[in-house]
């Protein structure tokens, strides 16, 4: 067995095995307070069908329900709302979610206090609670938001996958800093719109275009080393200008089920991109430093080229079959 095969093959179960990436959405509670001391909490948990992840929150000792909980399945999520009562306040507290340590989501909770201030905290199966500022600070907001713009595209395994496409196809390094600055462009501009609700779009038949985008790139990787050139090889920052529109409005859907702090929008919105953007550069930095080193060890870079862009149309395909399916 050749090395190519062993890298196709390696290649192949990454990209099925992390199929469904998307899925590991984070959890998400909204601390709001009603009046002095009262707060009103918003409990939204992944699901699927109708089955929730096992996770709960654990308010300070000072804290105590009021009423029952009322909850239900919306979507791909359970939503529970209910009220507390937190003598002297959530300031100094700490806020834990139950069961994440379990689990590989993450968590992010929101508390806004009666003058308006928020705090956004993100928590994560190592560190599953947060001390409740009596101050919150943007820059808090702006770190959460960033991290989860980085980890959002590096589980997106179907945009990542989307690039590398773009990078088999392309081998002039001008025309590849065009073809992904015109990318970046496009998917920032449809994920502002969508995150802003300028434009919507339902995500479904944008997730169905997104693995028919990167079948088509796989495609035209075929078509160009068979020596047939069209606008597509010519001009592929047109391309991906285009394919990077659908992109955002996938950005965009993944951000309104994380949630943005009502006062707060442009930095949450504008970090989160910028999250976005650098998990990006870092991948495409680490992909081309890989292909430089397969070029050293693989004689024949052509063929496997070729080789990889059937397993990315084959990947996207099964893709595209699970999404129309999941209609």
């Amino acid at each position: 067995m050749t090395r190519s095969l062993y890298l196709i093959i390696g290649f192949v179960l990454l990209a099925c095995s992390a199929a469904r990436a998307h899925e590991l959405r984070p959890a998400y509670l909204e601390i709001d307070e009603v009046a002095t001391h009262r707060y009103a909490l918003t409990w939204k948990v992944p699901a699927q069908g109708d089955y929730k992840m096992a996770l709960d929150v654990l308010l300070p000792p000072s804290c105590m329900q009021d009423g029952d909980r009322a909850g239900g399945f919306i979507d791909n999520a359970f939503i529970t709302r209910w009220q507390a009562v937190c003598e002297g306040g959530l300031a100094g507290g700490v806020v834990a979610i139950n069961g994440l340590a379990s689990t590989y989501t993450d968590a992010l909770i929101r508390v806004v206090n009666f003058d308006g201030t928020t705090q956004t905290s993100r928590v994560s199966p190592d560190y599953p609670d947060v001390v409740i500022a009596a101050t919150p600070t943007a820059m808090a907001t702006a770190r959460t938001y960033f991290v989860l713009g980085v980890q959002h595209i590096m589980t997106g395994v179907d945009h990542l996958l989307f690039v590398f496409a773009l990078l088999l196809l392309i081998g002039n390094p001008r025309t590849l800093l065009a073809t992904i600055t015109s990318f970046t462009v496009a998917h920032s501009v449809t994920l502002a719109f969508a995150t802003l609700g300028i434009a919507a779009v339902p995500q479904p038949p944008v997730e169905v275009l997104i693995a028919l985008s990167i079948m088509f790139v796989g495609a035209e990787i075929v078509r160009s080393d068979r020596g047939k050139r069209d606008l597509s090889s010519r001009y592929p920052w047109i391309i991906s200008f285009l394919f990077g529109l659908l992109h955002g409005f996938g950005f965009g859907g993944a951000l309104r089920e994380i949630g943005l702090p009502q006062k707060d929008v442009p930095l949450a919105l504008l970090t989160f991109n910028l999250g976005v953007e650098a998990g990006q550069l870092v991948f495409v930095a680490t992909a081309l430093l890989t292909m430089a080193g397969v070029r050293l060890l693989v004689a024949d870079i052509l063929r496997l080229r070729l080789r990889l862009a059937y397993v990315i149309g084959s990947v996207s395909a099964f893709w595209l079959a699970q999404r129309l399916a999941g209609f």
